[in-house]
């Protein structure tokens, strides 16, 4: 995104916890916003990180993080900026019936609150999943940061609305201790809120199932079983399973138990925003992944510029085959790009207009 930058960016630098393959960091530095650190416990993260960002990785459990840790990478004399979006699996809709206690990554969100109370930043920024607002260690949360004398602004958002290829709907948290604050509406973010697959994807180069570009070894796809293929040159974009002769539909989905589950075996529309990009998106079984017109599911690029990354961002060094299960998770579990540029842009305005 162009023109972002303001007068305020080089007074706030940043520390990015569960910084993943660094989508966040890479928001935030597209609005000028400086990232010192990214912290991350998958090793894997290192890579994407390092190449394609100015701050330093560190490999650690965010629960083995201390405050030194953090300190010791905001600017002197800057406004610090602590980020923490944690992972979000506990909270999805999926998860989060099942979830209790017992589960680790619950407890997270308030390793979170501990390095905020212990380096006490003048700005935080956390991203999740909307089943969290709900939750009492949300609750939790909310209140320590208010006690501590910081202003919120919370509240779900469609990243569509703000210019990103795909439906993704978050849960996205503002504090500040300067002055009350506030996410940017889409309309002064962008002056174009709606963007499509067609305007992602389109341009890239044909490839079959289980095929690789030979320009761009991360536009790689899944390889299709006959039945799969023979299903999905069946399919209609924006269709499902219901558009096939019989004799390709499962047998589970002929039982009432599963003639509700839509959400699986299609094609994208080109000319509407992509589906939620998951962990799974190289799978046409696994949702709405299948490529509008090429019979395949989408490949590692095509997830990677749905969820806002450049085309040329690096998951794996050239001379290194990408491990796609690997890189996938990394995709799927990424804070996008955009939402990344949206948090900075709204950051950087609460600087410009208290100044």
């Amino acid at each position: 995104m162009k023109n972002l930058q303001t007068k305020g960016t080089n007074k706030i630098t940043a520390v990015d916890l569960f910084c993943g393959a660094g989508g966040l960091t890479k928001g935030l530095e597209d609005t000028g916003i400086k990232v010192n650190l990214g912290v991350d416990i998958d090793p894997a993260c290192e890579y994407p990180y390092n190449e394609n960002n100015s701050g330093v990785f560190l490999n650690k459990s965010i629960t083995d993080l201390l405050s030194s840790d953090v300190k010791k990478f905001f600017s002197k004399g800057s406004i610090r900026l602590l980020a923490g979006c944690a992972p979000c699996q506990t909270f999805s809709g999926l998860n989060r019936k099942k979830a209790d206690n017992s589960d680790s990554r619950w407890w997270l969100l308030l390793e979170f609150k501990r390095l905020i109370q212990e380096t006490q930043p003048e700005l935080v920024t956390m991203e999740n999943v909307p089943g969290l607002l709900n939750t009492d260690v949300f609750q939790t949360f909310k209140s320590a940061l208010v006690e501590l004398g910081y202003m919120l602004d919370y509240q779900i958002v469609n990243c569509a609305k703000y210019g990103l290829p795909q439906n993704r709907k978050r849960l996205v948290l503002l504090a500040s201790k300067i002055d009350e604050i506030r996410l940017l509406t889409p309309k002064e973010f962008t002056t174009k809120t709606t963007k499509t697959v067609r305007d992602a994807l389109s341009d890239l180069e044909s490839i079959s199932a289980g095929g690789i570009a030979p320009s761009d070894s991360l536009h790689k796809s899944a390889n299709l079983t006959k039945l799969n293929l023979r299903r999905i040159r069946a399919s209609k974009p924006g269709g499902n399973w219901k558009d096939w002769n019989e004799s390709l539909i499962l047998d589970c989905h002929k039982k009432e138990s599963g003639s509700g589950f839509l959400g699986v075996y299609s094609r994208m529309e080109w000319n509407k925003p992509s589906p939620t990009i998951t962990t799974q998106f190289l799978g046409f079984s696994r949702g709405r992944f299948g490529h509008p017109e090429q019979d395949r599911a989408l490949s590692l690029r095509e997830g990677a510029i749905l969820q806002g990354f450049p085309k040329d961002y690096k998951f794996t060094p050239e001379n290194e085959e990408p491990k796609t299960t690997i890189i996938s998770k990394l995709i799927g579990n990424a804070v996008p790009v955009t939402l990344g540029q949206l948090i900075g842009k709204s950051i950087i305005e609460h600087v410009n207009n208290i100044e």
